[in-house]
């Protein structure tokens, strides 16, 4: 991190990657939609893909991470896949396996999958978006940034005044649905043959 380099020039991102999909609204054509855009994000480059599901086993709002990759492995997803319900990847760890991935490979992307919670519209909704996910932002409790794209699911509506509640209330079968039609979007990107 230092020193710091004096830059001459600052290059402004405006435009941000940003796609929704609605487990009330949304079609098995926005599915096949979100499915393509995460397989050409795959390919723009050589680097290995990780996909860092993030979680507890002990919060049923908090266990949408560690259900996707628990799906993603059952089903031999060929890309590497930290944070399952058996080892959830959580605050008490993230900085060891951020440690161990930046070991293992050279600089390789990450998509950071995670639940957060919203407004009570927005529950059901999985959300893709480009840049660094902060886990643990929610529920006043910042851990480290960590990812090149973000994948997460609102789980709950957020209580302001009480955060840990909203996801220790989560219900199962919400948590189920969106991790079952995440990981089936991410299943349905390796498949899809792009022209």
């Amino acid at each position: 991190m230092f020193p710091f380099k004096k830059r001459s020039r600052v290059h402004i991102q405006t435009k941000k990657l940003y796609y929704s999909y609605s487990l009330n609204s949304s079609t098995e054509e926005d599915m096949n939609e979100m499915s393509y855009l995460l397989r050409t994000l795959c390919e723009t480059g050589t680097s290995d893909i990780i996909f860092l599901c993030i979680g507890s086993d002990r919060s049923t709002g908090d266990s949408f991470g560690p259900f996707v990759g628990t799906m993603l492995k059952e089903k031999n997803f060929p890309h590497h896949v930290f944070g399952t319900i058996e080892e959830p990847v959580h605050a008490l760890n993230l900085k060891a396996v951020l440690k161990e991935i930046n070991t293992q490979f050279n600089e390789p992307i990450i998509f950071s999958v995670d639940a957060c919670l919203g407004d009570n519209h927005q529950i059901g909704s999985i959300i893709l978006k480009d840049g660094p996910l902060i886990p643990g932002n929610a529920i006043n409790n910042p851990l480290p940034e960590v990812g090149n794209y973000q994948l997460k699911a609102i789980v709950n509506y957020l209580d302001p005044s009480f955060p840990t509640n909203s996801l220790n209330n989560t219900r199962l079968s919400t948590v189920m649905s969106l991790a079952k039609i995440t990981s089936a979007i991410l299943l349905k990107s390796v498949k899809i043959r792009t022209i």
